[in-house]
């Protein structure tokens, strides 16, 4: 029997995830390690200054009071006796496209068990709650199927969003694109005037490129994305090695 791994970033009562878990129970033994409370925007973090706790809530549904990086790294190292078939991240309330990704909390945990050999997905659903998660049952079970059947590319994620449109479009297989903020940090006054400061809102500048994520799910397709966990930009070693002849200056250094 295949073993899938649930967590998510939402917490561990989150709609999303009792969703995942409805859509994936038919393709083996679903063991959930999630946090036990909202934990978005928190990417990678990993808890290294305090000791965690876990809860069993029921048979193979676990609570942790920390990070879903946490939550993947103590499911794979402490509970699971073997190495999942899946992981999947999600249903995230709201997408995770763009440069938004490298925030997510869902899409780190993905990340996580990328990093450990696991074949992972993070999966974001857009709109406001709540949210219609059935249109994304099916769609799902079978992305899970054929990744449990086929694998995923070496240290390469599947980064899937659902847009909130009731009929969709179709899908698309996309690159990250470009979302960035203006005017996201708002500066508010307390009862006693004192300044403090907000993340969050503003208004998105968008890639219009065609072919990315950011553009694909403003037009009412689901997206695909391959994640590769090398940020490494290899056009740019020749730049620094030739162009800024930067492996010369520890040798000039030592002349001077």
């Amino acid at each position: 029997m295949h073993t899938i791994l649930l967590t998510n970033d939402d917490g561990i009562h989150s709609p999303g995830l009792k969703a995942l878990k409805e859509s994936l129970s038919a393709l083996g033994k679903i063991v959930i390690v999630a946090p036990d409370r909202d934990n978005s925007a928190i990417a990678h973090a990993l808890t290294m200054h305090r000791p965690l706790r876990l809860t069993e809530l029921d048979e193979d549904v676990y609570t942790l009071d920390g990070t879903p990086t946490d939550c993947v790294s103590i499911a794979l190292g402490k509970i699971l006796e073997r190495t999942p078939e899946l992981l999947v991240s999600g249903i995230n309330s709201g997408p995770n496209i763009g440069d938004d990704i490298t925030y997510s909390g869902t899409v780190s945990a993905a990340i996580e068990g990328t990093m450990y050999a696991v074949p992972s997905m993070a999966v974001s659903m857009a709109g406001e709650p709540p949210l219609d998660y059935g249109k994304a049952d099916l769609l799902i079970r079978q992305l899970a199927q054929r990744v449990i059947a086929h694998g995923l590319p070496a240290s390469t994620l599947m980064n899937v969003n659902i847009p909130a449109t009731s009929e969709l479009r179709g899908l698309k297989i996309t690159r990250q694109g470009r979302r960035i903020w203006k005017q996201a940090v708002q500066e508010v006054a307390d009862p006693r005037g004192r300044i403090h400061y907000w993340i969050g809102g503003g208004t998105p500048l968008l890639d219009s490129g065609k072919d990315t994520d950011v553009w694909a799910l403003g037009e009412g397709f689901v997206t695909i994305s391959p994640i590769h966990l090398d940020l490494t930009n290899h056009e740019g070693i020749s730049y620094f090695r030739d162009d800024l002849q930067l492996e010369k200056l520890l040798g000039d250094a030592e002349g001077s």
